[in-house]
């Protein structure tokens, strides 16, 4: 070969060795695709289940590495939505179980005295009041069930209206307390109040106030009974008001503290107990104090000191 037909060979090895590697990485970009696109295949097609598996990142393309980031971060907001789908599943399916079983043990009260009214006509007059007076009482408890199912509806889709003005936390405090102090003293509970006599103000909604201290009342008199007392206080800071009710009963499980203001929970052992609620009471409350641009929080001591604090923003004038 002469020395021109040297020169010739050397650009048509280079092009040959160039189109080598670009064919390796045409058919490593063809692979990484395909890799890609079976990872996606569960966004798409309902037959396949949706994992967290991320996707390897592992190309020398660095626009297609980017590009995997992108679509891992994308993964992972799916997984954790789907996690979230898959909770918020159990969590109606407990619920609706926990309805049914609250609806269902009143009804069947009321359907069992007024089978016994309508083919018992010879009961005497006493008796048919008695069982009257329980028909009434059953049907009560099971409307205010469904209202309380409602009102919580109407507040997580933001369809009840909190309008707010300023108002005097310290008297709405000592009506709320004074509303339960016969029946306290009546079961022997020690009162401990603490309220300033001068005006607090919260820019708040007075109804949605007062229903957040009468469920923290009742539950502190429900599950707190066994320490027959029931502490309420007042505190103010520069930018806030603290609101505390405390009980020294059973007390609440760590456990069982994260799960306190979910619908539907009761404790462990209140389902066939006559302190037994709905289970509605401490969510509504939560959900209550956030729409007033509080909070809602819990601290609890088995057998020592439960305490539910109430913080909200403090108004300056009134």
């Amino acid at each position: 070969m002469t020395d021109y037909g040297w020169l010739l060979f050397i650009p048509i090895a280079v092009l040959a060795i160039l189109y080598l590697n670009q064919h390796r990485t045409n058919l490593a970009l063809r692979k990484e695709i395909t890799y890609i696109n079976r990872k996606l295949m569960p966004f798409i097609d309902p037959r396949h289940p949706i994992t967290q598996e991320r996707i390897l990142t592992l190309t020398p393309l660095p626009e297609l590495r980017e590009l995997l980031q992108t679509i891992n971060g994308l993964l992972d907001r799916a997984g954790q939505s789907a996690a979230d789908y898959a909770g918020m599943e159990r969590a109606m399916r407990m619920m609706l179980s926990n309805v049914s079983h609250d609806l269902k043990t009143p009804l069947t009260v009321i359907m069992g005295y007024a089978e016994m009214l309508s083919q018992q006509t010879d009961l005497p007059e006493e008796e048919r009041r008695r069982m009257l007076g329980e028909i009434h009482k059953k049907t009560a408890q099971v409307h205010e069930l469904i209202n309380t199912f409602f009102d919580l509806a109407r507040l997580e889709s933001g369809d009840l209206d909190l309008p707010l003005s300023v108002i005097d936390a310290g008297e709405i405090s000592r009506q709320r307390i004074l509303a339960y102090f016969d029946l306290l003293s009546e079961q022997g509970f020690q009162v401990d109040i603490d309220l300033p006599e001068s005006p607090v103000w919260v820019y708040a909604n007075e109804e949605a106030l007062s229903r957040i201290l009468d469920n923290l009342l009742s539950n502190a008199m429900r599950y707190g009974a066994e320490g027959r007392y029931l502490g309420l206080s007042l505190r103010t800071s520069e930018n806030h008001v603290t609101l505390q009710v405390i009980d020294r009963g059973r007390g609440i499980s760590r456990t069982e503290q994260a799960r306190v203001f979910e619908r539907m929970y009761t404790m462990e052992d209140s389902r066939n107990r006559k302190m037994q609620g709905s289970g509605l009471g401490l969510t509504i409350a939560k959900r209550l104090a956030e729409r007033l641009k509080g909070t809602l929080e819990l601290e609890s001591t088995p057998g020592v000191r439960t305490c539910f604090t109430v913080t909200l923003p403090r108004s300056k004038r009134a």
